[in-house]
């Protein structure tokens, strides 16, 4: 994959969320957020999707895709 921007070469990644006791991959849910008294932010109705991220080597610029086959894999 080249670089829309450079033409540089693209490699896979994924983008990284903390949380409490462990780290995550980001994930897209559709929708406005809304605000939950208990987790800070309700889950929508619909499954999230998880984000994978291409970074371009030459000049960094960064490309997200939200598609199911970015799911982490099981050991």
């Amino acid at each position: 994959m080249k670089c829309p921007k450079c033409s540089g070469e693209m490699v896979q990644g994924w983008v990284m969320d903390l949380t409490y006791g462990g780290r995550v991959a980001s994930q897209w849910a559709p929708g406005q957020p809304r605000e939950s008294f208990w987790t800070g932010t309700r889950l929508p109705d619909e499954a999230p999707v998880p984000i994978g991220a291409f970074r371009c080597t030459g000049c960094g610029f960064l490309e997200y895709y939200a598609r199911d086959e970015f799911a982490p894999k099981a050991k």
